[in-house]
């Protein structure tokens, strides 16, 4: 086998279990809005925080983005979410990616999560409520504050279970494609 083919052997394999982990990621952030609570007019899903650091860990940040994207869809299609988890997912989802990809430590992951998803996401937000949703009484840090308590807990959670993945190995292995 030539050099050339076994680098597209890989890298196909490397996408397709990508996407199965995304796949994987995004049933359970769906499954997991179930569990969701309301603070100041939001649907707080903290699972949701949880999947984006670990699809920032194992599947990075492009996937992870997808990932948040078509759970924020699945999540308002099926009357589980509203407009206003895109910003807020996927915000975390991608800077969480982004910073764990360049900064190589798991803390990394967890700070990108909840400023994205926080500040960001939180910020973001307030034109969606405005304009799509027809919240007149929304300003520009209304959702901050609880999506920062979403983020934060569901990021508490990302952090017991990747510290735990990682002392046993099987970060390691995701992230090589070995599992």
């Amino acid at each position: 086998m030539n050099n050339h083919s076994y680098n597209e052997k890989y890298n196909s394999r490397s996408r397709i279990e990508k996407l199965t982990l995304t796949a994987l990621f995004t049933a359970i952030a769906v499954v997991g809005s179930m569990f969701s609570f309301p603070i100041f007019g939001s649907k707080c899903a903290p699972v949701q925080h949880l999947v984006n650091v670990l699809c920032a860990v194992t599947v990075g940040p492009w996937w992870g983005l997808g990932q948040a994207f078509l759970a924020s869809l699945i999540r308002n299609l099926t009357g589980l979410g509203s407009p206003l988890a895109f910003p807020g997912s996927m915000c975390g989802a991608l800077l969480g990616g982004l910073l764990y990809r360049y900064g190589k430590k798991l803390p990394f992951a967890y700070i990108g999560e909840v400023f994205g998803t926080g500040i960001i996401g939180g910020m973001l937000s307030y034109p969606v409520a405005a304009l799509i949703m027809g919240n007149q009484s929304a300003a520009l840090f209304t959702f901050v504050v609880p999506f920062l308590v979403s983020t934060c807990g569901g990021t508490v959670l990302a952090a017991v279970i990747t510290v735990s993945m990682a002392k046993m190995g099987v970060l390691a292995k995701l992230q090589n494609g070995e599992v």
